[in-house]
């Protein structure tokens, strides 16, 4: 029976990025996932690092300004994965008034201090690119700066570098009992693929199970807690790219909601989300009709070219562990966390709530809480490291602040490896920044299908513990989006010829460690 300081269950954004910052402090950790990295809510967001303009709707003040500072914070640690963009809102004279969306936006320009991020501003869209896709009624808008996300990238940046500190990191695990005593933890881990089992003691256990979090209380650890969850659904539709800027869009519905519209893998829009309450299965949510027919109806109220359901190429689902707040609107229920810590015997900790802009934050608040009873050697330390991949060059001057320009690193990347296609590299320096090298260090290999060769397919099963075609063509990459039946199936047949099923959970994730920090 292995024995470790933390026992985190759930692989999702918030599990991986506690499991990391415990790593990080000098703690043992054993990070444990029922299914893939990100394989649910983690992966199902609007892809956005943002401080939610809409939350000030809500008087949500703290947790935007909270959101506001750590859009920087994250922008700097993974320039590869992460970008500004900016959005542009039309106005609809029919909804909030010019007075309402000036003052919101200057208290999104200023309740956090901003280096990166460009201010707002208002635009005459007659004059400015984004009005051109737009329906020509639409003649003022407004524009402000947030930033863009690879969420399941994300999530695996962080689990790759809680296994660099030294966590163990299971994929397909699941934690199926959890026996309290005074100071230890006796868990009980089944893999979900061979059905072979674990006992594990660990001094802490910290749920991050997202949706499930209290059914894994209940069910698992044996504790009850009147806490409770609110379920909702968020939707999302991609259609063939409807415009060729650069920039997104915030519109406004008629039912005081928002979506988004976003380029999205060079050929594609992104269009979401919905706000639905869920009453199903946690892991088997599904876009339905009505929500595929509200995107295209409210995105078709101010594109010029109408969107209608035959133009869907791919949708996706997720379910937001909201914090019960009896707020009868779901787009009303509060994006914000509670951490929640018993001492009664061995400790606790169980996460309720949060967003992908403030994993990183929430993960420093648990550790802060959680580790000295441990025994930590370290404090907090993530605000001002890297994330795997994220130190893309020599720091630059006077200030020697980090390199953050990913075109400046895809040129050096390419003169590196001359041979590589030159729309290959741009892909591999924005999915792996840094560790590309890794990957190309012996060579490409033969080609499984246009744009994946066998070496990338082998680098994300060493080093980023993909299993299955699903794993790598729409978690670690997206390529699921550029690819054909024939080709997908033709990836899923090479995964299930070449890969023994879970191998190696921890093969060497975490060997090429940047210990690389900035002030």
């Amino acid at each position: 029976m292995s024995s470790v300081d933390a026992l985190v269950v759930g692989g999702g954004i918030n599990g991986a990025g506690i499991a990391r910052d415990l790593a990080g402090r000098g703690l043992s950790v054993l990070l444990c996932e029922k299914d893939d990295l990100a394989q649910h809510t983690s992966s199902a967001s609007t892809k956005l690092i943002h401080g939610g303009l809409r939350y000030l709707e809500y008087y949500e003040f703290s947790l935007v300004r909270k959101a506001l500072a750590e859009r920087e914070v994250l922008l700097k640690s993974a320039p590869h994965i992460m970008r500004p963009m900016r959005f542009v809102m039309p106005h609809d004279p029919g909804m909030r008034p010019v007075w309402m969306i000036r003052a919101g936006l200057f208290l999104y320009d200023h309740l956090a201090r901003r280096e990166v991020l460009a201010g707002s501003n208002t635009v005459k869209l007659h004059e400015h690119p984004s009005g051109a896709p737009l329906k020509p009624g639409f003649t003022r808008g407004f524009e402000y700066s947030d930033g863009w996300v690879d969420d399941a990238r994300l999530v695996v940046l962080n689990a790759i570098d809680a296994a660099t500190h030294g966590a163990e990191v299971l994929t397909r695990w699941r934690c199926i009992d959890a026996q309290r005593g005074d100071t230890h933890w006796r868990a009980t881990l089944r893999n979900e693929v061979t059905g072979d089992q674990r006992v594990v003691s660990a001094r802490s256990l910290v749920n991050a199970a997202g949706p499930w979090t209290g059914q894994f209380l209940a069910e698992h650890a044996h504790v009850r807690d009147p806490k409770s969850l609110r379920l909702v659904k968020g939707s999302h539709i991609v259609v063939p790219k409807l415009f060729d800027h650069d920039y997104a869009y915030i519109f406004q519905n008629t039912d005081r909601r928002i979506i988004f519209a976003i380029p999205y893998e060079g050929e594609f829009t992104l269009i979401g989300t919905t706000d639905v309450e869920h009453d199903g299965a946690v892991g088997e949510a599904r876009i339905d009709a009505g929500e595929t027919q509200y995107l295209c109806e409210q995105a078709s109220r101010y594109f010029a070219r109408a969107i209608t359901p035959a133009d869907v190429v791919w949708s996706y689902s997720g379910v937001r562990p909201l914090l019960d707040d009896d707020s009868g609107d779901p787009s009303a229920v509060t994006r914000d966390y509670l951490l929640d810590l018993d001492t009664a015997q061995a400790p606790l900790m169980s996460v309720w709530g949060g967003k992908i802009t403030t994993f990183r934050k929430l993960a420093e608040e648990a550790a802060d809480r959680l580790a000295p009873s441990l025994g930590a050697k370290r404090g907090a330390w993530t605000r001002h490291a890297y994330l795997p991949g994220g130190d893309l060059g020599p720091w630059i001057g006077a200030a020697q602040r980090p390199d953050t320009d990913i075109q400046r690193f895809t040129q050096a990347l390419a003169a590196r490896h001359p041979d590589v296609d030159p729309t290959l590299i741009r892909r591999l320096a924005r999915n792996y920044g840094a560790r590309a090298d890794l990957l190309l260090k012996n060579g490409l290999g033969p080609l499984v299908v246009p744009g994946l060769h066998e070496a990338e397919l082998r680098y994300l099963h060493q080093h980023e513990w993909a299993r299955s075609a699903d794993d790598v063509l729409w978690r670690r990459t997206k390529l699921g989006l550029h690819l054909d039946a024939a080709q997908r199936a033709a990836v899923a047949q090479w995964c299930e010829s070449n890969w023994e099923p879970m191998a190696a959970q921890t093969a060497g994730a975490g060997k090429a460690r940047s210990e690389m920090t900035w002030n």
